[in-house]
């Protein structure tokens, strides 16, 4: 675990917003046509929309989150899905409990 690239990752509060969207994606993006649930994280373009923000700017804060290890990718034909990584957000937390 990377303490400083999580934090980095999680200096942003469209990032934040994002993590906190993805505890609950049911609650926070519309059903998946395709899949039909969010076994796999959600699609991109979802996040994309919800945020407002360009698909590049999108595409270079998954990436981010992404190198820290709060979110991992799935991919589906062209469509990659995102999800959190309940594990590395368990440890970090831990972490910042013990250490701080």
């Amino acid at each position: 675990m990377n303490v400083i690239e999580i934090n980095k990752a999680l200096s942003n509060e469209t990032r934040l917003k994002i993590l906190n969207w993805l505890k609950s994606p049911e609650e926070n993006f519309p059903p998946h046509k395709d899949l039909g649930h969010f076994n796999d994280g959600v699609c991109v373009q979802y996040i994309k929309e919800k945020t407002g923000l360009s698909q590049s700017t999108i595409s270079h804060f998954l990436s981010l989150m992404q190198k820290a290890g709060l979110i991992t990718p799935t991919r589906h034909g062209k469509w990659t899905y995102y999800k959190r990584n309940e594990q590395m957000i368990k440890s970090y937390l831990q972490y910042l409990s013990k250490e701080l």
